[in-house]
């Protein structure tokens, strides 16, 4: 995906200088508009890659310590999480981070469960608070 993006932002890219080119003023006026959009895509794929190698790597930091969740959440036939398993083991990495909500360990494993349980939006936001309470 990511290489399908940079080809998009590429090409997008190209377009918006053949526009600006043609010294039209409504083609000066896409160009710098699909310039932007090169421009914010480009910045969005550095962030979103920079928050993985981060998470990737505090994964591999809470693994080499032995924090890392030894719960199994079994898989559906396709390949997806069974989201009912996951849902079970919510409570307990819940209870875990109202504890002790500075532990980034428990913020981590707590993203893994809401990620197992299909809750991409809460998995990233505890992502992200476990990357500011880790040292």
């Amino acid at each position: 995906m990511t290489v399908l993006l940079v080809v998009y932002i590429v090409l997008v890219g190209q377009r918006a200088v053949a526009f600006v080119a043609t010294g039209i003023p409504v083609g000066i006026g896409i160009g710098v508009a699909l310039i932007v959009v090169a421009v914010v895509g480009a910045l969005l794929l550095v962030l979103e890659l920079r928050f993985g190698v981060r998470i990737t790597r505090l994964g591999a930091r809470l693994e080499r310590d032995g924090g890392a969740p030894d719960d199994v959440v079994p898989v559906r036939p396709s390949g997806r999480p069974d989201r009912s398993a996951a849902d079970d083991l919510f409570p307990r990495y819940r209870a875990a981070v109202e504890a002790d909500p500075s532990d980034w360990r428990a913020w981590y494993r707590l993203g893994v469960v809401y990620d197992a349980a299909g809750d991409r939006k809460r998995a990233r936001a505890a992502m992200r608070t476990a990357l500011t309470h880790a040292p």
